[in-house]
């Protein structure tokens, strides 16, 4: 792309797609570099690129095609029909949690507390936990991670959706001595350390991704602490890796918990397995 000649929008997203970027990708990019929105940019292919504009999108285009999250670059993601503001600090929420939510919302419907506490271990972004505090706001809702730039994340998002979420700073039980809950939700690291998709993963933060070694020690670390901070009665809810639902039941079974289910998700992948304690 030249910067001697005007810059169109059919040109910026002609030159995005000569170097191998998604169409959707490239509007949602360019949508953002000029504060329009999408449907803007099919009625006004003509419309020029100002300096700052070519500049900015040039800009994210090169870091789009290293593979950097589009979320990052925009600063934004939708969740379960919530707009969250998300860093590099924090993990891309992934369509395929909204699972583990609906299951949660399912859950506190069922329960007879009218105020049920529910906490989500590892909040990030405070998607889990923003979304069932906005599906049932009669919900005590506290949230955890381990990164303090993570939770001033979250905090900047309940702040902004107006969302009152109780934040926790410690690693999965470390700040809930003698506290008991109705509901415990995770989608905690579980890439296995060798596994070849970390590495398209580069971007995101590690600690969110994997616990190293088999994936596995994030979920055992909270299924063994489960049973003495959930109610009698209470759930816990996981999400997990396509190939974990066998070891995770097990966990499960190893902890006394009863009417362990694993659900699908929208892939048909074994996504998210819960138990009663």
């Amino acid at each position: 792309m030249s910067n001697a000649a005007a810059t169109s929008v059919a040109d910026a997203l002609r030159d995005a797609k000569v170097q191998g970027l998604d169409r959707l990708d490239a509007q949602l990019l360019l949508a953002h570099v000029l504060a329009r929105p999408r449907s803007w940019l099919l009625a006004h292919d003509d419309a020029a690129l100002d300096d700052p504009q070519r500049g900015a999108w040039q800009a994210l285009l090169a870091r789009r095609l290293t593979g950097e999250p589009l979320a990052y670059l925009v600063g934004a993601k939708e969740f379960h029909g919530l707009a969250l503001q998300v860093d590099a600090n924090v993990l891309v929420p992934r369509p395929e949690t909204e699972l583990l939510v609906d299951w949660a919302i399912e859950r506190l419907a069922a329960m007879s507390s009218p105020e049920p506490r529910v906490v989500d271990l590892g909040t990030g972004s405070g998607a889990i936990a923003l979304a069932v505090k906005h599906a049932v706001p009669s919900a005590q809702v506290l949230a955890t991670d381990v990164d303090p730039a993570a939770l001033r994340c979250a905090q900047a998002n309940a702040k902004r959706l107006g969302l009152d979420i109780g934040w926790r700073l410690g690693n999965w039980w470390s700040c809930f001595a003698g506290e008991r809950f109705d509901l415990i939700l995770a989608n905690p690291p579980y890439i296995a350390g060798g596994d070849p998709h970390l590495a398209a993963l580069r971007h995101e933060p590690t600690l969110a991704l994997t616990p190293g070694g088999d994936g596995l020690s994030a979920l055992r670390a909270i299924v063994a602490g489960a049973p003495e901070h959930l109610e009698p009665g209470g759930w816990l809810l996981l999400e997990h890796g396509h190939d974990q639902a066998d070891a995770v039941q097990a966990l499960l079974r190893a902890h006394d918990f009863a009417a362990i289910e694993t659900r699908r998700d929208l892939g048909g992948q074994p996504r998210c397995t819960g138990a009663r304690r």
